[in-house]
């Protein structure tokens, strides 16, 4: 499969993941007053993952994530080169999401970007780099656990979705749940304001997060001597 047809793919992967999983959280809301919103925007996240993981995921492998790409870099699946290719090819697609977005809910809209929600008493810059470090080291544990035996292949792309499901539903109350740095980025700089001055968080925990998990996964994968 040629760098460029993986590239397009991660692009359109990135781009229906901000498109419907930010669109969901823009169109149900995600505050205290409408709680349902929480599960419909996990849900949706979860869903769009498990949707193209079985669409694209024989291209590129279905990363649609720059912290999901720097584990697969750090565990030496992708190369320098392309891990540079996929994180241009997200941050475009996740670009061309929030255009559609905007078009859809006016670019007034929010974007669905993350931030340090109102409502979380404990919310501090700390505690919200520590909640996105770990919720992003579990997703990328499950992706690489998951992916690493063949035999998982017919069930991986909904393990994988599930588990999106599962770190947004703990995670959008207290920072909105990245994970993502692609999917935080540009809705931020699309938002602005206090979205934009946050940003940094929801770009630093998800690569720590996801290059912590590959570290420990190698780690416990490796034979003893």
């Amino acid at each position: 499969m040629s760098s460029i047809k993986k590239y397009i793919a991660e692009a359109i992967g990135t781009c229906v993941l901000v498109t419907f999983g930010c669109g969901t959280a823009v169109a149900v809301g995600c505050d205290s007053a409408s709680g349902s919103g929480y599960l419909l925007t996990a849900l949706a996240f979860g869903l769009v993952i498990v949707a193209m993981a079985y669409s694209i995921g024989n291209i590129s492998g279905c990363h649609v994530n720059p912290a999901v790409s720097i584990a697969m870099l750090i565990r030496k699946q992708l190369s320098g080169k392309d891990f540079v290719g996929y994180v241009i090819a997200q941050l475009v697609g996740a670009a061309l999401g929030c255009v559609i977005l905007g078009i859809v809910f006016g670019f007034d809209c929010g974007f669905g970007a993350n931030q340090i929600q109102a409502g979380w008493e404990q919310g501090t810059v700390g505690s919200a780099l520590l909640v996105e470090i770990i919720l992003t080291f579990v997703f990328v544990l499950a992706i690489i656990g998951v992916t690493s035996k063949v035999e998982n292949t017919a069930v991986s792309g909904l393990v994988i979705g599930l588990t999106l499901t599962l770190v947004h539903i703990l995670g959008i109350a207290l920072t909105g749940t990245s994970v993502n740095p692609a999917r935080s980025l540009m809705p931020a700089l699309f938002a602005g304001g206090d979205a934009l001055a946050q940003v940094w968080i929801f770009i630093v925990g998800p690569l720590v997060g996801g290059a912590l998990a590959a570290v420990v996964y190698s780690a416990l994968d490796k034979e003893e001597a």
